[in-house]
């Protein structure tokens, strides 16, 4: 048999595959057919202007140029979302036209709607515009305030600390890049306590911690009377509560850059007050002082803070002391406040509910940190007596609120405050809190409640005027 030419193979190939194409355009156009479809081909990949024009010729409608409404958008200056501009599209040639009313309708609605985004706009841009003018003139104050603290009173100290131009800057807030070199100087260091104390009483902590990690028992002469259980009671539990501290700001926990620090400060003053240890809500006053002091500064600030008074009494758990100071906030609670005193005595919500919390962090965990450390300013200046002066602020702040509550709610509310509380109302509402009582200042009140707390362990009758 005669071989086919490679010619003829290629033909015959050609033709084969013209048909089985014809073949599957023929089902395929039988498929369209029976969705009322016709089948897409090459031909028909027309452009959509194209396909438009043939269209219009065969329906009759002759083509018409934009008409002014699809062009109103060009104009605007506010250009609106795709969705709300379709109110002003004209319908599809092959739907019934809108009505020049529904069109006018449609128009003016749009035309509000942009006119209310405008409006808008220029609120939000006034409101920034207002934010970032008061925030530069908060700059400005600061500055101003700033230099004034550098410039005047510190090198100036003893002399000007207590005049009344440097009272006024103190209750409107030290500066932040001063603030700790104040506060030093306004705790003082009664305690004499020296850098090289810290390091000695820092190195003994460390050397504590190493004995407790690898089991060994150690008994030193400075801790005679304090039992090993103890001690590494208060290493555990400064462990814990470094955890708690300012949980959102990130920066004392594990692997936070000023958890060695505080840890340090906690630990070496367990060691240079064996006899306080450590107790729950240390950790809160002595990261405020980290924040606005190095390491050894801050451990001396601490040691003294804790050693006035009012603080020592909280921290030492003196529960006769600490009920005079709660006998002595009531008097003036009574004075200031009545209706709402009389409110908690009916209630009786009594001040350790939540005083407590307040006084061992010094507001520190209760209000807001920048709050927390305007409060501190004036603490520093006026002592322990501003601590319960803010007290009463606070509760002459939310009076109202607290006048409609039970036992359940008003202690629910006080241990936890709002967290948006405006410094300036807060402040503004303790400047009217008077801390006198029948001619008697707080000082003279205190130690009148002492005297007769001390007669009455004594067994003499109570003499309270």
């Amino acid at each position: 048999m005669m071989a086919l030419s490679p010619v003829l193979l290629f033909m015959d190939r050609n033709l084969l595959a013209r048909k089985q194409s014809a073949r599957l355009d023929k089902h395929s156009d039988l498929g369209w057919k029976l969705f009322g479809k016709a089948p897409l081909r090459e031909n028909a990949q027309k452009d959509s202007k194209r396909i438009q024009k043939e269209y219009e010729d065969k329906a009759g409608r002759p083509s018409k140029p934009p008409s002014p409404k699809q062009n109103v958008r060009k104009n605007l200056d506010f250009e609106p979302l795709s969705t709300t501009a379709l109110i002003l599209e004209d319908r599809p040639a092959n739907l019934p036209a809108k009505p020049a009313e529904e069109a006018q309708k449609h128009r003016q609605q749009y035309e509000e709607m942009v006119v209310q985004a405008k409006k808008r706009e220029l609120k939000e841009a006034q409101r920034r515009k207002k934010q970032l003018e008061e925030r530069c003139r908060v700059e400005e104050s600061i500055g101003n305030a700033v230099l004034t603290w550098n410039n005047e009173i510190l090198p100036n100290w003893e002399t000007m600390w207590c005049s009344r131009k440097v009272r006024d800057l103190w209750w409107q807030g030290i500066p932040p890049s001063v603030r700790g070199k104040v506060w030093s100087l306004a705790i003082g260091n009664e305690l004499n306590i020296t850098h090289e104390l810290f390091d000695i009483c820092l190195a003994r902590a460390k050397e504590r911690w190493r004995s407790f990690s690898t089991g060994a028992s150690e008994v030193e002469n400075e801790d005679a009377g304090f039992s090993a259980a103890d001690r590494e009671a208060s290493l555990e539990l400064i462990k814990l509560d470094i955890s708690r501290t300012f949980p959102n700001l990130c920066i004392f926990q594990q692997g936070g850059p000023y958890h060695d620090m505080l840890h340090s400060i906690l630990g070496a003053y367990t060691c240079y007050r064996p006899d306080v240890g450590y107790v729950q809500g240390m950790s809160f006053i002595a990261a405020v002082l980290i924040l606005n002091l190095d390491t050894a500064d801050a451990f001396i600030a601490f040691s003294n803070l804790l050693n006035k008074p009012c603080q020592m009494a909280f921290f030492r758990v003196d529960h006769g002391l600490m009920l005079t100071y709660f006998a002595a906030f009531e008097v003036f609670f009574e004075e200031n406040l009545p209706k709402l005193f009389a409110h908690f005595k009916k209630n009786n919500l009594t001040p350790d509910i939540y005083l407590i919390d307040w006084i061992f962090t010094l507001y520190s965990k209760s209000l807001p940190l920048d709050l927390a450390c305007r409060i501190w300013d004036v603490f520093c200046r006026d002592g322990e007596e501003f601590l319960f002066r803010t007290a009463l602020g606070i509760l002459k702040l939310f009076e109202d609120i607290l006048t409609k509550m039970d036992f359940i709610h008003m202690a629910q509310f006080l241990t936890r405050l709002p967290e948006d509380l405006p410094a300036e109302e807060l402040f503004a509402s303790i400047a009217t809190i008077q801390m006198q009582s029948r001619n008697k200042k707080w000082a003279q009140v205190l130690t009148a409640l002492q005297k007769d707390s001390r007669e009455m362990e004594k067994g003499s009758p109570s003499l309270r005027h």
